[in-house]
């Protein structure tokens, strides 16, 4: 483990949304806190859309060292740090803002890393280029997923949305191995397929089922959901019952948090049983509650 000198100051990070108050991300970093017995918080910031410029350039003089960015924040704060770097940019979003020593701030987005890291994680066989991967939705999420899944080697990615513009010109944006499929040929183009990813939001708590039908997916192939809260959507429930392989998305959020600490405090956490049982524990709670939460 590799740390700076912290000894003479509070470390401080946070995660900025509107809303934020339920979000799970504080209970992760805070227990990172707490293993390496570093003085520190990291606290949600309710920051309305309007504020966000203002809340940004307050990180520097309240000693922050970077921060976290979620719903509806990703996109809008490329206008507003100093330096968004290659990940970021080819994305088209922010998740994770670090503040430099002399107070400009760099956004760059650690959600391609956690998926990515998510999967090899659960399945340590796993092999990107072991056949083609669907991909359901093309919003920020789907952009994260599609990018990590790029640059780790993926040979062909079919993308299908319910708008098929928005899935051919982020197909247009990346190139390589993306083609655009119109949203009536989901159930079809499942056939052959080695993985088939959720990046939507349905089956999220609070919304509707993925509407999708697994029938044509090969038995082997495994399926991914990025949604966390259920821990199993009706989409995982629905392949893991037809013996497909499935992996929910709490790995991605565990895993991002790792470059971010690496960047903010120059330390390399880990990833452990108890840290995924005590956030499994909150969801479940929160899931009978019928909380949806954000990241």
């Amino acid at each position: 483990m590799r740390t700076m000198s912290h000894a003479d100051r509070f470390l401080l990070a946070g995660v900025m949304g509107w809303p934020i108050m339920h979000s799970r991300s504080p209970l992760m970093h805070n227990y990172w806190f707490q293993q390496h017995r570093l003085a520190g918080t990291y606290v949600p910031l309710a920051i309305p859309p309007a504020g966000l410029n203002a809340a940004l350039g307050a990180l520097h003089p309240l000693g922050f060292a970077g921060c976290n960015l979620t719903i509806p924040h990703k996109q809008e704060a490329m206008k507003w740090v100093d330096e968004v770097n290659t990940v970021a940019k080819s994305i088209g979003a922010i998740s994770c803002v670090v503040v430099r020593p002399d107070g400009s701030l760099a956004g760059t987005n650690n959600d391609c890393y956690g998926f990515i890291q998510n999967i090899r994680d659960e399945q340590p066989a796993w092999r990107v280029d072991a056949g083609p991967i669907v991909v359901v939705g093309a919003g920020g999420g789907s952009r994260a997923v599609c990018y990590g899944l790029a640059e780790a080697g993926a040979k062909e990615i079919r993308l299908v949305n319910r708008t098929f513009e928005r899935a051919k010109k982020m197909a247009e944006d990346f190139a390589g191995p993306i083609k655009a499929l119109p949203w009536e040929q989901r159930h079809e183009v499942l056939d052959g397929a080695a993985m088939v990813v959720n990046t939507t939001n349905q089956g999220m708590l609070g919304h509707s089922p993925l509407d999708i039908k697994l029938d044509k997916l090969p038995a082997r192939a495994l399926a991914v959901d990025i949604i966390y809260i259920p821990l199993e959507t009706p989409f995982l429930r629905a392949a893991r019952e037809r013996g497909n392989t499935t992996i929910n998305g709490l790995g991605m959020l565990l895993h991002q948090g790792r470059p971010a600490w690496r960047a903010w405090f120059g330390i390399e956490i880990t990833v452990t049983a108890e840290l995924r049982a005590m956030m499994e524990k909150s969801i479940t709670s929160a899931s009978r509650g019928n909380d949806p939460r954000s990241a």
